[in-house]
């Protein structure tokens, strides 16, 4: 069984496009990545899975679960973080988490407890006292106290200071050592890149590429740095053109008997050859859509 799965869903806004065609699936226990910048469809994906708006077309699963039959039992299963979180401006944060857990019957205060001990956050605090990064926290503890097997979490790190997101995913990486899947919607690449097994792109509703993230940069490209000259040679296969001191840096997939070649003419001071980062590469299929 898959913890997701959808087949060709489709999300129209009246005319505007919202998604169109997602086909996927993540399997229990993996840590999945969901690239894409805003606008590209990651929120409306995930509220489509989540029962929170209704598909145009289209069908999906969550743990074997009809999105649009059985949603109350996915939810009960499932922890979902949004990228913006609103809770109740005059509860305290111990209240607030409390309620969450209510919702679904559950009593997890010593899960709860343990977490805002780890998250540094004081539970006496009231909602609108708190900073951006600590009602994060809030929605933090909410989606993961319950044990879900499903994690789904979007954008989940804005507004956590760089030790925080490190204990977060520390988190995260526990929960998924204990067997649940995690879908981490994301903009940030490094994260993707850290943490995550797979991944998929998403651009403008569509997916580009689904597979294992050490597998996305294995790609024919090569990113290439030249120092001594100001532009690349003037040959096919070159993209993604940026200039760096004293050179100039692109992505490559040509023949490199041409690259040599056009080289030799050229007052080249030094060449390095690497494979590209994540990030690269995540630029190269949003201006081209191939590799």
């Amino acid at each position: 069984m898959y913890a997701i799965k959808t087949d060709s869903l489709t999300k129209y806004y009246g005319k505007s496009r919202g998604i169109t065609n997602i086909s996927l699936t993540v399997s229990e226990g993996d840590f999945f990545g969901f690239i894409g910048p805003n606008g590209a469809g990651k929120s409306t994906t995930i509220r489509t899975l989540l029962g929170l708006i209704t598909p145009t077309s289209g069908s999906a699963e969550l743990l074997g679960m009809d999105i649009m039959k059985q949603r109350n039992e996915i939810l009960q299963k499932t922890g979902y973080m949004p990228s913006e979180a609103s809770f109740y401006r005059g509860m305290k944060v111990r209240e607030v988490i409390r309620y969450s857990a209510a919702l679904r019957g559950l009593d997890c205060r010593k899960e709860a407890a343990r977490l805002l001990d780890r998250l540094e956050l004081n539970p006496d605090k009231k909602i609108r006292e708190l900073s951006l990064g600590n009602r994060k926290k809030v929605s933090i503890i909410c989606a993961l106290q319950h044990h879900p097997r499903l994690l789904i979490l979007d954008e989940p790190t804005s507004g956590l200071d760089p030790l925080m997101q490190r204990e977060f995913f520390a988190i995260l990486k526990e929960h998924n050592a204990d067997g649940a899947a995690i879908f981490l919607s994301s903009h940030i690449l490094s994260e993707i890149q850290r943490y995550c097994r797979h991944a998929a792109v998403i651009r403008e509703g569509n997916i580009l590429i689904c597979d294992e993230v050490k597998n996305l940069g294995h790609t024919r490209a090569k990113q290439i740095t030249l120092l001594g000259v100001s532009a690349p040679p003037a040959i096919d296969g070159i993209k993604n053109i940026e200039s760096v001191e004293d050179g100039v840096k692109f992505l490559y997939s040509g023949d490199y008997h041409a690259l040599l070649s056009a080289l030799s003419s050229m007052p080249v001071t030094d060449m390095n050859m690497t494979e590209p980062d994540l990030e690269e590469i995540f630029m190269h299929y949003y201006r081209s859509g191939d590799m």
